[in-house]
């Protein structure tokens, strides 16, 4: 049998807590440390039931725990020094979305994941989601073009107020959330985005002065298809109708119907974020006198994985990557498309203009 693979995870909060539990139980892997700046690592550690070492510093971690692995989930402003220290270190990296804060950062942890030749997996957890697979199948049934519309606003307080603002230091909600949802919507056209255009509001003056916690981006896309996604960040955030995941083409539409996870009150809760619980499926057919020929369709989907669950799957995808030396450039390469046009549209929000890409 290999030997377990030495893991250092690099951030401890809601996402790397959850990766930290995939590790823990996987026997493929062995954490030989925990980095965060605060208390997360301990508050971690004991809610794992173990003694792995800590850490405050990351070079220091690595310098003491020569792993063969890395998973960062800090915040996005790090992510390009420590992926690249990491992989010129020889070790294979998970990281979570976006993959830098920046286009030329991600361009950069792409090159350096190259020169190094290990696996780079970025955190794209819908990806790993049955149901969101299914989401977007059914969805490219529906013919071309296709009119898009996602939203996921947080009505975010106590801890969670905290991440989203450390969060707006860097970045801001339609770009950190919104690569999601575009990385959505790139698969589901399988066409070339060519204009963005957006807008965005400061609400409040606890966030850096040039950033905004709300935002709404518009994508045209070369087949003639058209997407929006709109995010917002705070206690002031209306969470009426916050989940909203809905396609429709020439042929029906394709609705994401997660009545429970989107219920008032759940707006900033992590599980709710990947619920879908069910999907409604409309035909467009009709008869001489215009009525619709075909019932809607619903598709059940209450076993669907929980969040832990889901990244659970990332963490098994990661690993088979590793072992079965998969190649990820077009992994790589949607992580880079997604950011630039997520950057494009924050530059939209600032400019005032559509942005031509």
């Amino acid at each position: 049998m290999n030997k377990p693979l030495r893991i250092l995870v690099v951030g401890c909060g809601n996402m790397g807590a959850s990766h930290a539990f995939a590790y823990h139980q996987m026997p493929e892997f062995d954490i030989c440390g925990l980095v965060s700046r605060g208390k997360s690592k301990e508050t971690l550690n004991k809610k794992l039931g173990s003694k792995y070492p800590l850490f405050t510093d990351f070079d220091i971690a690595m310098d003491q725990t020569q792993p063969d692995a890395v998973c960062i989930s800090t915040y996005p402003d790090t992510h390009e020094a420590f992926a690249i220290r990491a992989l010129e270190s020889g070790c294979h990296v998970f990281i979570e979305k976006p993959l830098a804060d920046t286009v030329a950062g991600t361009e950069k942890i792409i090159a350096a994941a190259k020169i190094a030749k290990k696996k780079v997996v970025v955190g794209y957890i819908l990806r790993h989601h049955p149901s969101w697979e299914r989401f977007v199948l059914e969805a490219q049934k529906m013919g071309k073009p296709l009119v898009m519309r996602m939203n996921l606003n947080q009505q975010s307080q106590g801890y969670m107020w905290d991440v989203h603002r450390n969060l707006m230091k860097s970045l801001s909600p339609i770009v950190d959330c919104g690569v999601h949802y575009i990385d959505i919507m790139c698969q589901m056209t399988r066409s070339k985005p060519v204009s963005v255009s957006a807008i965005g509001a400061r609400l409040t003056e606890d966030i850096p002065e040039g950033n905004y916690n709300y935002g709404q981006l518009q994508i045209r896309f070369e087949d003639g298809s058209v997407g929006w996604y709109e995010a917002g960040w705070g206690p002031m955030v209306s969470d009426n109708a916050f989940f909203i995941k809905d396609v429709f083409g020439p042929k029906g539409a394709v609705s994401i119907v997660a009545r429970k996870a989107g219920e008032m009150g759940k707006s900033d809760h992590v599980d709710a974020h990947t619920k879908t619980e069910s999907i409604k499926i409309h035909h467009a057919d009709i008869d001489a006198q215009n009525n619709f020929t075909y019932k809607d369709q619903w598709i059940d989907l209450s076993d669907e994985p929980d969040h832990q669950e889901l990244c659970n799957r990332e963490q098994r995808y990661f690993l088979k990557a590793i072992q079965e030396d998969i190649g990820l450039s077009d992994h790589l390469e949607d992580a880079l498309n997604s950011m630039r046009i997520a950057v494009a549209c924050d530059a939209s929000v600032k400019s005032g203009n559509t942005i031509f890409l």
